[in-house]
């Protein structure tokens, strides 16, 4: 498994996912995009400094992304996210990417803290985040609008010495 920088040629991938309800619904997500606004954005961010977006990559298949975003170079803090394509969950490749995209975070970019948001129903995504050493920093009530319902999310942070230190153990 490789993450390479997302490329023009994968928006089709892209826009399959980002119109699936169930997946828009983990990142809390209306489930609307056309293609040619896909396209638009693309052009729009690609220059962009302020995110990077990488494509999970299982021998030349599109498997998920894994985005930084909201890169704060004053703060030196970034959100990351992630979707594993539903034909490729459930191979470990979830845990794989998130810590490629938290070590070119930290290692890469700079940053001090990676941190995301995670519906506090999502057992199987919370516990790969502490697996890699997220810590829960707090608990947004009926802060995110999905499927219908409000619900709760967890905001999960992982330090840049915290990274260090757990990596050092092997």
């Amino acid at each position: 498994m490789i993450i390479r920088p997302l490329e023009k040629r994968d928006l089709q991938y892209i826009y399959r996912q980002e119109n699936a309800r169930r997946v828009m619904a983990l990142w809390f997500e209306e489930p609307y995009t056309s293609f040619d606004e896909l396209e638009i954005l693309y052009e729009k961010h690609v220059l962009d400094q302020s995110e990077r977006r990488f494509v999970i990559d299982i021998d030349g298949q599109f498997a998920g992304v894994v985005e930084l975003m909201y890169i704060d170079y004053l703060h030196r803090n970034t959100e990351i996210q992630i979707i594993v394509d539903s034909k490729f969950q459930g191979q470990g490749l979830a845990q794989e990417a998130l810590s490629k995209g938290v070590e070119y975070a930290f290692k890469v970019l700079n940053m001090h803290k990676v941190y995301l948001y995670v519906d506090v129903d999502n057992a199987a995504a919370i516990h790969i985040y502490k697996k890699l050493g997220f810590i829960e920093e707090g608990r947004l009530r009926s802060h995110f609008f999905a499927e219908g319902c409000y619900h709760d999310s967890f905001v999960m942070g992982y330090m840049i010495d915290e990274y260090i230190a757990q990596n050092k153990k092997g």
